[in-house]
């Protein structure tokens, strides 16, 4: 039997940064006697003459009519696809209109069952998790499978799941069930030793999830030497210890969200543990320990008008992140800001293609304001002169922050 697992191009670039490692986590769950193939179409294309026996495709909503695209070919030419990942465990109604079944919910321990039904040719419809993984004894990825030389950071681990905030934008703590699970530091460890390189992209959604275990964590990997980045929640930078730990360990950079400088925004999105008077001292203590930061910030808060834009990015250049970026509030399904505007009837599409993209009415700004302004940002932060005016200060690995900036400058002068 072959089968073959499938990441849809990210609209937009960006999708050579770093693999998915969801399905190649899955790859190493099927069973040892099934030939697994892999195609990651942000580096690679589909060959869709290829004969498999089924397809498994993973997509979030921005990627979702691409998937839905790759399946309808496929079953064209006779092939069973499976379709999973956030948007069709939200929408599952609609991916089964482009597939023969759909994962609902964490794959892991469904997917031995879709691989026992595909072989007794009784593939069901739906398959839904009975219970949230625990991470124990994740199987080691299958990089092998993957073009390395094609990613700017190719070494992915997870140590934990979830995100113990529950903001209203995000889908993380829907689709995680508002729980927040880590794998046992020594497994994590064993992962780490089996990684080529000095940099390591650790993709959890927020590392520091529990401080006492993240502490554990970084002291277990002090002695490895290596350099890591991450995504982080700013209260990071309320722990003198945790944050020590973290430089320590090798930390080089971190996802941050500070989402909003109005803290009516912060408490419109439920951000309840960014507190705007206390960003500039948070940055300080995170810049102090040579950690780089790339803020996050979301424009088209009920409470954002015009002066949203500029107030946003002279902040940026004030406190020189790192490098940041800018989206528009975005009603994925599954959120709560979702829920609200769809109840306000404020919502005025539901073409995926266009999400991250204004698909709302905002109350204080025309909608073509509001993708204007956050254009703007995106030029105006990286202009030659503000990139290198934020570079300016000494990082370790300078050269991804570089690379990301000009990555960035390039996708934007092509794009926008």
């Amino acid at each position: 039997m072959r089968i073959l697992l499938i990441v849809p191009h990210a609209p937009g670039g960006g999708g050579n940064l770093a693999p998915h490692l969801g399905i190649i986590t899955l790859a190493a769950l099927t069973p040892s006697d099934i030939e697994v193939s892999v195609i990651d179409e942000n580096v690679e294309n589909i060959d869709f003459d290829d004969r498999f026996d089924i397809v498994g495709i993973s997509a979030m909503t921005p990627t979702v009519m691409r998937a839905y695209e790759i399946a309808d070919s496929f079953r064209q030419r006779g092939v069973p696809v499976v379709l999973g990942g956030l948007h069709p465990s939200f929408m599952p109604k609609e991916a089964i209109q482009h597939s023969d079944s759909v994962v609902i919910g964490e794959a892991e321990s469904i997917w031995p069952n879709v691989m026992r039904d595909l072989e007794k040719g009784k593939l069901k419809k739906f398959y839904k998790q009975n219970a949230f993984e625990n991470l124990a004894n994740t199987p080691t990825p299958r990089r092998d499978l993957l073009r390395r030389k094609s990613y700017l950071m190719f070494n992915t681990v997870e140590t934990s799941r979830g995100c113990p905030f529950h903001c209203s934008y995000c889908s993380v703590s829907t689709f995680f069930g508002h729980t927040y699970r880590y794998r046992p530091v020594t497994e994590v460890i064993k992962d780490v030793e089996t990684l080529k390189g000095i940099l390591i992209f650790f993709v959890d959604d927020n590392i520091v999830g529990i401080p006492k275990r993240a502490k554990n964590l970084f002291r277990a990997l002090i002695p490895y030497k290596r350099k890591w980045i991450g995504q982080a929640s700013l209260t990071i930078a309320r722990d003198a210890e945790l944050l020590d730990l973290a430089a320590r360990s090798g930390c080089a950079g971190l996802f941050i969200g500070f989402e909003s400088l109005s803290q009516e925004s912060l408490h419109e999105a439920a951000k309840t543990i960014n507190f705007v008077d206390r960003y500039a001292d948070e940055i300080k203590k995170i810049h102090d320990r040579g950690i780089a930061i790339h803020g996050a910030f979301i424009f088209g808060f009920d409470h954002d008008d015009e002066s949203v834009f500029e107030r946003t990015v002279d902040f940026v250049k004030r406190h020189r992140l790192d490098s940041a970026s800018f989206s528009i509030l975005t009603p994925f399904p599954g959120t709560q800001v979702y829920r609200k505007l769809m109840n306000e009837n404020r919502i005025i599409s539901k073409d995926w293609n266009i999400y991250g993209s204004a698909v709302f009415e905002p109350k204080l700004m025309s909608r073509e304001k509001l993708l204007e302004g956050c254009a703007w940002a995106w030029k105006e932060c990286y202009s030659y002169t503000s990139i290198l005016r934020r570079l300016a200060r000494p990082k370790r690995l300078w050269f991804i922050h570089f690379l990301l900036n000009f990555g960035y400058k390039q996708a934007i002068d092509k794009n926008i």
